[in-house]
């Protein structure tokens, strides 16, 4: 590959793989704690077209057992999809005991890239809308710990993103034909997400907002914070104290101050 159009990686953090494999010590950590006393964690990460979940879920899941980690991204819908509960096709991916799943996109498509494409109706993303919180209280009331991520990027930073993935060839698995409208749609995209946060962030079911233009500090705080929000008598507090400018619960006065991106 040319060195004129590949664009060069960020510099690495200092301390960066040292502090990543203390991080993942202690996940190991969680999932011992999980395991022995039957728990269920949901981690559902939402966010623009290459914003990093890919990246964040690889560093989450690296050195889990794969047999009590599951990593759910589901495909288009089918006809009898369309047809069906718009939930039902979750439901089945939902973590059993002892089991960590991550949803990569998850129910709050519909929010996000179906509302701004049209692939849903006014009437049944006003349905969801309402809909998404008992959903998601019925999963916690039945045990489940629920955790809401989006990480928020830049215009700027998905511009140079989405070219990095047409001109490196171990990135065109990641190509989609939604990318060509990412950044034509950008102000739509806005819209629905501001909308999204506001209207399904409550108390008890939070989104936290991750600023991800620096990949590597968004994988980091990710992690760190999940440890901060678990009950794991076993873990490192001093490790699990996330940059709260990188990591924060949603605010809807954070939309107009510019903290999460326009």
């Amino acid at each position: 590959m040319s060195k004129k159009t590949k664009r060069k990686a960020a510099p690495e953090p200092e301390g960066y793989k040292q502090t990543l494999h203390s991080l993942q010590v202690e996940l190991v950590k969680l999932q011992r704690h999980l395991i022995k006393n039957d728990l269920r964690i949901l981690i559902l990460l939402e966010g623009r077209d290459a914003s990093g979940k890919d990246g964040v879920i690889k560093r989450l899941t690296a050195h889990l057992s794969p047999r009590d980690t599951r990593v759910v991204a589901l495909g288009k819908p089918s006809d009898r999809d369309h047809n069906s509960w718009y939930f039902k096709r979750y439901v089945a991916s939902l973590p059993a005991s002892q089991e960590m799943v991550v949803m990569n996109r998850s129910w709050y498509n519909r929010a996000g890239v179906e509302k701004v494409m049209g692939f849903c109706t006014d009437a049944e993303h006003e349905e969801f809308m309402r809909s998404v919180l008992p959903f998601e209280r019925m999963l916690t009331g039945s045990g489940t710990q629920l955790f809401k991520y989006y990480l928020d990027i830049s215009k700027s930073e998905q511009k140079k993103r989405l070219a990095d993935r047409r001109i490196d060839p171990l990135k065109q698995w990641k190509i989609s034909p939604i990318d060509k409208s990412a950044l034509r749609r950008w102000d739509d995209y806005s819209d629905a997400r501001n909308e999204m946060l506001t209207r399904t962030h409550s108390e008890d079911l939070p989104w936290h907002v991750v600023r991800a233009d620096d990949k590597k500090q968004a994988r980091l705080n990710v992690i760190r914070h999940l440890m901060a929000r678990v009950d794991c008598p076993d873990k490192d507090a001093h490790l699990a104290q996330p940059d709260p400018d990188i990591v924060f619960d949603f605010a809807e006065e954070q939309i107009q101050s510019g903290r999460i991106a326009p």
